[in-house]
């Protein structure tokens, strides 16, 4: 039998001691701190000869058995499918589409006769089955189960009965553990709740994600040690004004944790974007000032990305600046090199940059990109519509190379492109593309303009 001993843990940093005191010594909050049992699961996780020492060289490899879900850019981001006994952890904004996600996930692991179970904390059964009605075939599945319960105990007895293969719980904030005594959502609760779904996935090999709320400035609400605990962590991000949305790894055991998934919200659900480059490019304006193709990287893909930028005179005080989709730190960098490297006057002008159709690049090869296009915008010269550019830029007004440049370059001439701005150092032959290597961010002007 489990052993179990008392700790007191902290409601709001989720410090643990030993005996209750009445101010935590970690974050100075008053009246904070709530008993929970700890329960010692000796060699629950551990699997055959992990409690003794082993050479890493005879240690046989450990396969993860996965089964696809059917949604081919949720499998892409997994690594191939979801892995039997892994955790996945899916965080994303209200209304995004979490739940509309992993319930047509839930629903092609069915038909291929994995039987899935949804268990739902926030809706009743009827309302999850009237939801999944409007989602395209999920309403079919005779192996789709559906629990609407907030007791863990209960959602175990469930498990045992049903026996599922794969199973989703949404949210993990809103389930409790009968042995804890704090409401649903806090710390110990949290933790408890975690930990022994993921002794569940590990030990019956149950295919698992828990959606995860967040918090405004967008991290996953809660201990940190929830993210560290589970297997992979996705970040399902989008913005209500567009129908697009990217699901990013951020975490991944069991693969890259750099590839990301392009989805499309229709009203039969997500559907999945096989050229996210053609969504994105769709509706571009042609030889217009403040607009320039980025080619960039996400993983093992490449896509072309439309940055559009707006330069025009202070109306009196600060000059705004203000971005979506990229970095604003990233942006006044550019702008400063611009002013002091390539002899624009841009520090007195409002600038405006946006990544047209609700994207979100993070990589530092987008910054040639945004420099041209103020700097198109600056001049009210555009560049060339079949011009895409890419490289990142430094303090000196450098340009300086990245990665899978090969990749970026097939990526455009795919979809029309003939010229391809480039750093010097990753200029190549091409004879699909021509590629235009310069050194210096003025170089690159006069190359675009």
């Amino acid at each position: 039998m489990a052993k179990t001993s008392t700790s007191f843990v902290c409601q709001a940093c989720g410090a643990a001691f030993p005996r209750w005191m009445g101010r935590c010594t970690s974050c100075s909050a008053w009246n904070t701190l709530v008993e929970e049992a700890d329960r010692k699961r000796l060699g629950k996780l551990a699997g055959p000869g992990a409690s003794k020492v082993q050479a890493i060289s005879e240690i046989a490899e450990d396969g993860a058995a996965r089964v696809p879900t059917g949604v081919n850019e949720l499998d892409r981001v997994l690594g191939g499918g979801a892995v039997l006994g892994g955790v996945v952890l899916v965080g994303g904004d209200p209304g995004v589409g979490k739940s509309t996600l992993l319930m047509q996930a839930l629903a092609g692991l069915a038909d291929k006769g994995c039987r899935a179970l949804y268990v739902s904390g926030e809706e009743s059964a009827g309302q999850t089955a009237a939801r999944a009605r409007r989602l395209a075939g999920v309403a079919r599945s005779k192996d789709l189960l559906v629990l609407a319960e907030n007791d863990l105990d209960a959602i175990e007895r469930a498990l045992d009965e049903s026996k599922p293969r794969a199973l989703v719980v949404d949210s993990v904030q809103t389930m409790r553990a009968q042995s804890m005594e704090s409401a649903a959502g806090t710390v110990s609760q949290l933790r408890e709740v975690a930990a022994r779904f993921v002794e569940r996935a590990k030990r019956d090999g149950i295919a698992t994600f828990l959606v995860g709320h967040v918090t405004k400035d967008g991290a996953i609400a809660g201990p940190k040690v929830l993210e560290h605990i589970v297997d992979t962590v996705l970040a399902f991000e989008g913005d209500r004004g567009h129908s697009l949305r990217t699901l990013r790894a951020q975490k991944n055991r069991f693969g890259s944790a750099t590839e990301v998934g392009v989805f499309e919200m229709t009203s039969e659900g997500l559907r999945e974007v096989d050229s996210p480059s053609k969504l994105f490019l769709a509706e571009r304006p042609i030889n217009a000032s403040g607009s320039v193709i980025a080619a960039t990287s996400e993983g093992s893909r490449s896509l072309l990305v439309e940055i559009q930028a707006l330069v025009g005179s202070a109306g009196g005080g600060s000059p705004r600046r203000t971005c979506t989709g990229v970095d604003s730190s990233r942006l006044a960098m550019i702008l400063a090199v611009l002013e002091r490297k390539a002899g624009l006057a841009v520090s007195t002008c409002d600038v405006f940059v946006n990544v047209a159709g609700g994207a979100r690049i993070d990589e530092p090869a987008i910054d040639l990109a945004i420099a041209l296009a103020v700097a198109s915008s600056h001049l009210e010269r555009p560049v060339a519509a079949d011009v895409v550019a890419f490289g990142e830029i430094g303090l000196a007004g450098e340009v300086r190379g990245c990665a899978r440049v090969a990749a970026r370059l097939a990526e455009a001439a795919a979809m029309g492109f003939r010229r391809a701005i480039t750093p010097a150092s990753a200029a190549s032959s091409s004879a699909d593309i021509e590629v235009i290597g310069v050194r210096t961010l003025s170089e690159a002007i006069d190359a675009a303009m």
